[in-house]
């Protein structure tokens, strides 16, 4: 009989992972290679969350000490494992232990913005769950319009996370990561496997900081993603032309564009595949 818990409990415990692993990770950036990595993950709802090896002592504490029923649903495992298992309940009779190159992004369609570098850059700070599925294009500027009823209209049968890239006039790519698609919404949503990027030029992530969470919200004018400060990490206008880039709490990041101010080239939008 499996054990009994609450979802706020396990939520809790999820968040809890989110921010302690970002803040700890930020310690160790000098580190250039992960020889070792492992996962904490929860058994019932399958999300991870990817450690190094020597923050896995410390989490295992944490989960010891906490005698909440939810916190007996988290077990750490090896990335290695994590792809086992993955291979093994996707495809009965596959090769177990896929390379990394299998764990990339896909992208079913063509996409005017996006190149196999950016895939790569990007598909490191993607959640586990996410890793070796295909992307399918859901909205683009190029084919739909600029229209951000347009776009909110094509993510509404949707229920898995989205990628966004915009292309200002200044040739410059960034955009972000949201656990949940794009809709209007009376207040924000998201959760701390959100994060903005950026390739002006070089590629910067910039993960959640835990200070608040304006992660996204949508109106029927205007998208924000990040906020807190008095500006958005992300805006952008009901038609997909006029955009800001500010730093905000949510995710200290820096203007993701040349400009503060930017006018939009190109925007698109991906999600998995079904």
């Amino acid at each position: 009989m499996g054990v009994a818990y609450s979802v706020g409990e396990v939520d809790h415990h999820y968040t809890f992972f989110v921010q302690w692993s970002h803040k700890m990770n930020t310690k160790d950036k000098k580190k250039a290679r992960r020889p070792c990595r492992y996962v904490v993950g929860d058994k019932n709802n399958n999300r991870y969350l990817v450690l190094e090896k020597d923050k896995v002592n410390a989490i295992n504490k944490l989960l010891i000490k906490n005698d909440s029923p939810a916190a007996n649903n988290w077990q750490i495992i090896t990335v290695q494992d994590s792809k086992r298992r993955q291979s093994v309940c996707s495809s009965e009779g596959s090769e177990v232990g896929e390379s990394d190159d299998d764990l990339l992004p896909v992208l079913c369609d063509h996409s005017h913005l996006l190149d196999d570098q950016h895939l790569e850059r990007i598909a490191v700070h993607m959640p586990a769950r996410t890793k070796g599925y295909k992307w399918q294009l859901a909205y683009s500027t190029v084919v739909h319009g600029t229209s951000l009823k347009t776009l909110y209209r094509n993510m509404s049968g949707l229920d898995k996370p989205v990628m966004l890239v915009v292309k200002d006039m200044q040739n410059k790519v960034f955009g972000a990561f949201s656990t949940e698609p794009f809709r209007v919404s009376g207040s924000c949503y998201g959760t701390g496997e959100t994060f903005l990027y950026s390739f002006s030029p070089d590629f910067k992530v910039y993960r959640w900081t835990g200070e608040n969470s304006y992660f996204v919200r949508g109106h029927l004018d205007s998208l924000q993603i990040g906020g807190g400060g008095g500006g958005f990490g992300l805006w952008l206008d009901a038609d997909l032309y006029r955009g800001a880039s500010h730093s905000c709490p949510t995710f200290h990041n820096a203007p993701l564009s040349t400009q503060q101010d930017f006018l939009v080239q190109d925007l698109e939008v991906w999600t998995l595949r079904n």
